[in-house]
């Protein structure tokens, strides 16, 4: 993995937690670390709390009366492959499927989140390695 970016102190009050002078990764690099099991958000997300992570695939029978079964009963009853994907932690504490704007992929801002209850960062990515 390549060294992060440095991070430049914000100029104003920050509604991101613990983000100033922490080492920054890039799309490609939090890719990684999320595949490897880590938990990313980014600096430049205003929403406090929101994080990545990566959901395993599965092998699971579609049940009636599940949401994947309410949702494709013509599927109750088969076995389906669940594939990997990548879900967000929202502000409200929900859970949503995540796909990447342009901005996150072109981001230089993400961050390892090491205190899922308060989203805190790691300040050093060699920390996490």
């Amino acid at each position: 993995m390549s060294r992060p970016h440095e991070h430049p102190a914000p100029t104003g009050p920050s509604t991101h937690p613990t983000t100033t002078g922490a080492d920054v990764l890039s799309f490609g690099e939090a890719l990684e670390l999320l595949k490897s099991g880590e938990r990313l958000t980014r600096a430049g997300w205003n929403g406090r709390g929101m994080w990545l992570f990566l959901v395993p695939g599965s092998t699971l029978t579609v049940q009636a009366g599940r949401p994947l079964g309410e949702a494709a009963p013509d599927l109750v009853g088969q076995t389906v492959e669940y594939r990997p994907h990548i879900d967000m932690k929202t502000v409200d504490g929900q859970i949503v499927p995540w796909v990447a704007s342009q901005s996150d992929l072109l981001a230089d801002d993400w961050l390892i989140v090491v205190d899922l209850e308060h989203a805190s960062v790691i300040h050093t990515i060699e920390s996490a390695q």
